[in-house]
């Protein structure tokens, strides 16, 4: 009677499991505090309110940061992208109920919405990233993807709770593609060209600090009354005037997964605008724990290794026993 490979592999993974189990209980995991703001966080701001829905800013972004078009329609005739990916950093999505008669009404109306790569202050695409191909600037916090040192596990990918990292699939060499705020531009003294290009102010950039001295302000404003809004960047002086909006008291990325430095506001609820309800802890800071406990003095993969060996032996000694005949 001999063991065969199935019941020796199921014996280990069993046995190993179980001694994994048994030291992660000795010693339970704890989250580690979420990380904090860098000093020098830069950020951007898009209210949905002001957006037009031009896509000036996806077509911006393509150019600067030199990207293909993103086709969707058998004819290929226009750049058509339906979401972000590895051709398209940035989009914009409508949200459209009843007759959608009225703009930034959940009821019978439409709404604008932008997706891109939020910048956690505590990204887990950064904290699953075994080769640190995903890191986070120490002062702007901006999230950096370096190719050079990425080795295609897409653990970033399946991190993220955005969905914003993507891979390439049409290359034999792919690359994770993903904004990054335009970092190049920012070297130069410039700013993201998503931001640059809006003609409404919709989306602008600068420190969080000042942004969020924006967003205060604007959610103070009254609905209706004719209020001033900059564009580009805070400070710019280049402004316009519009009715303010009936803004929700919500301004998404303040505090998700503790906290973004690309900030939301809207007047329709981010669920309808297909964002997702999360929660203020960050989910990097529990799987670094889990992590860090499993692995403190190499405790967990040594007991996985003594249960192998022991199955190993174990199936050798039946062997003997039991040789076939």
């Amino acid at each position: 009677m001999s063991l065969k490979r199935r019941s020796f592999l199921k014996g280990a993974a069993g046995g190993g499991a179980a001694l994994a189990t048994a030291a992660v209980v000795s010693a339970p995991a704890q989250a580690r505090p979420n990380k904090v703001m860098p000093p020098q966080a830069v950020g951007l701001l898009y209210d949905s309110t002001l957006c037009v829905g031009c896509k000036a800013c996806v077509a911006g972004c393509k150019e600067a940061n030199d990207l293909p078009v993103d086709v969707s329609t058998p004819d290929a005739l226009w750049d058509t992208p339906l979401d972000i990916g590895p051709k398209t950093f940035n989009v914009i999505k409508v949200y459209a109920e009843g007759t959608a008669d009225t703009k930034d009404q959940e009821k019978n109306g439409f709404a604008f919405i932008k997706k891109s790569c939020m910048h956690c202050v505590d990204p887990s695409c950064v904290s699953v990233c075994p080769v640190t191909a995903m890191t986070k600037h120490p002062q702007t916090g901006i999230v950096e993807y370096n190719a050079d040192a990425c080795i295609g596990c897409r653990y970033c990918v399946a991190s993220c709770p955005f969905g914003v990292p993507q891979s390439e699939f049409d290359t034999p060499t792919p690359k994770i593609m993903k904004c990054e705020m335009c970092k190049h531009r920012q070297a130069e003294g410039k700013i993201p060209m998503c931001a640059e290009v809006c003609p409404t102010g919709a989306t602008i950039f600068g420190p969080i600090p000042a942004l969020t001295e924006e967003i205060n302000r604007r959610k103070a404003m009254k609905a209706g009354e004719a209020n001033v809004f900059e564009r580009r960047v805070i400070g710019s002086g280049d402004t316009h005037e519009r009715p303010a909006a009936k803004y929700l008291d919500h301004v998404y990325g303040e505090k998700e997964v503790a906290g973004t430095q690309f900030r939301h506001m809207s007047a329709v609820s981010f669920t309808k605008l297909g964002y997702p309800e999360l929660r203020e802890q960050s989910y990097s800071s529990q799987s670094e724990g889990i992590q860090h406990s499993l692995y403190q003095g190499m405790i967990a993969p040594v007991v996985v290794l003594g249960g192998l060996v022991w199955a190993a032996k174990r199936a050798s000694h039946i062997e003997d026993e039991h040789p076939e005949e």
